[in-house]
């Protein structure tokens, strides 16, 4: 932008400085050579014409030509010719300030309309009509985003209406009915209870939704045993595995350490597995790890159904979820996998899902032991 400005303050300088020179020296000198070459000219044709014009002409002449009048007559000329230099000079730089200040209402005016300036500002002229786009861009998505997530309070609003309703009815009962049965009074508190269940884990996704706006995800990084980690995600998975009928596929690999944030981490891991589990039309599932060069490579695969490009290409966003149909098991608040991509990429990895017969989640993260600080 300075590179620029310097460019247009040079340009405006230089044509003012070869507008003054030929004011200057080369108007004066033009008309100093016009008029005495005019002097030497014969007008014996004009005296012949009109002898009182003739000598009228001469007496001009001699007039112009006298030195107490033509240094002042020359004069008077430049301060008129300069002003008038000065006042086009004015009026240029004046109109690149109204046309700069119209480019800021096309800013703020919301409808796709570009910029256009004049060609000595064809740099601004760019950039403004880059930082347009951007804005009319940003502007969008977040209206999107913020319509996807007016929609998934809606829905877990009605989603925590369900639940609660349930709970009721059957602490209503219990009440009511104050010698019923033990097996049917268990019945009911088991139900009441899995209710009670469903509507934390629903809140704890309406807390997810504020948590994941509010803050900046910082890192605390330590060395990590992924091997380690991974093992322990398994085992808390154990009563989820029993209830879906799935296992996990997994065999240790040595010398799967890097440095990370272990809480971070940990998530991606809860959540591209629990997906694994929600989503697999078959009991097993894949999960093994590998290092290549000074990467480790996370692989998480599952048996599922084939996923169109356009719902892969979105997997990532935020609040964006596969179920439309929102089954109440697997439907999540759609920021889980947002999230995974969001702690990856601050640990310098990537994430990828490719859908063929298998759905299959890719983590590379990079080993950076020699990244930590001695004091």
């Amino acid at each position: 932008m300075k590179k620029n400005e310097d460019r247009l303050l040079n340009k405006t300088f230089k044509d003012f400085v070869i507008t003054l020179f030929l004011v200057t020296f080369c108007v004066p000198l033009v008309l100093f050579i016009s008029i005495f070459l005019i002097t030497q000219l014969d007008f014996g044709w004009l005296y012949n014409y009109s002898p009182n014009l003739y000598y009228q002409m001469r007496e001009l002449f001699r007039f112009l030509l006298n030195d107490h009048l033509f240094l002042p007559f020359l004069l008077l000329l430049w301060v008129i010719l300069v002003l008038l230099l000065l006042y086009c000079l004015l009026k240029k730089v004046f109109s690149y300030l109204h046309a700069l200040s119209g480019a800021t209402q096309k800013l703020l005016n919301k409808e796709i309309e570009y910029v256009k300036l004049p060609s000595e500002l064809e740099d601004m002229e760019i950039k403004l009509n880059h930082l347009k786009k951007e804005s009319l861009q940003n502007e969008r998505l977040a209206k999107e985003s913020e319509q996807k997530k007016n929609d998934l309070i809606v829905y877990l609003a009605h989603d925590l209406k369900t639940p609660l309703t349930s709970m009721i009815g059957y602490l209503s009962l219990l009440d009511e009915i104050k010698d019923m049965p033990c097996r049917q009074r268990e019945k009911y508190i088991n139900i009441a209870l899995d209710k009670s269940y469903k509507l934390e884990d629903l809140i704890n996704e309406l807390f997810e939704i504020t948590r994941f706006n509010a803050e900046t995800i910082v890192l605390e990084k330590e060395e990590i045993n992924l091997n380690m980690m991974i093992e322990q995600m398994i085992d808390d998975f154990y009563p989820l595995l029993k209830e879906m009928d799935r296992e996990i596929c997994y065999t240790p690999k040595e010398g799967m350490t890097l440095l990370g944030d272990s809480d971070k981490l940990a998530r991606v891991c809860n959540n591209l597995i629990r997906n694994a589990i929600y989503y697999s039309t078959d009991k097993k599932i894949e999960v093994y790890v590998d290092k290549k060069e000074e990467e480790v490579l996370l692989t998480i695969k599952n048996k599922g159904r084939h996923l169109p490009e356009e719902k892969l290409n979105r997997i990532f966003e935020r609040f964006y979820r596969l179920d439309s149909a929102r089954m109440s098991k697997t439907g999540g608040s759609g920021l889980g996998l947002a999230i995974a991509k969001e702690i990856v990429e601050l640990h310098g990895g990537k994430i990828s899902v490719t859908s063929d017969e298998y759905i299959t989640f890719r983590v590379e993260l990079p080993i950076v032991k020699n990244t930590i600080e001695t004091p």
